[in-house]
């Protein structure tokens, strides 16, 4: 079982705005890295679009992500997950 982890997906160029995740790992190599995540906000994400990922330890990389299945919640907007991938190394701020 994947450990849930908590962090942030910030948009490319928007140093302001960055929205709360719930993620899991299911693969992280020094040649790419993937996995899933829920925002904990409803925001709007465009599938292949660049975005970057915070983990929980503070390491960041640049994900594309994509749509993948909406949760069955009663929540109005509707809330989804979504898949990210991303390459080379994860790295902390200032590194």
């Amino acid at each position: 079982m994947f450990k849930v982890c908590t962090g942030k997906i910030h948009f490319q160029g928007d140093k302001q705005s960055a929205v709360g995740v719930k993620y899991r790992f299911y693969v992280e190599s020094p040649a790419g890295w993937r996995g899933e995540f829920t925002p904990q906000k409803h925001r709007r994400f465009i599938d292949g679009e660049g975005y970057i990922i915070e983990l929980e330890d503070g390491r960041r990389g640049t994900c594309y992500i994509r749509k993948m299945v909406n949760r069955v919640m009663p929540t109005v907007p509707p809330v989804y997950s979504y898949y990210f991938r991303g390459v080379g190394r994860l790295t902390k701020p200032g590194k």
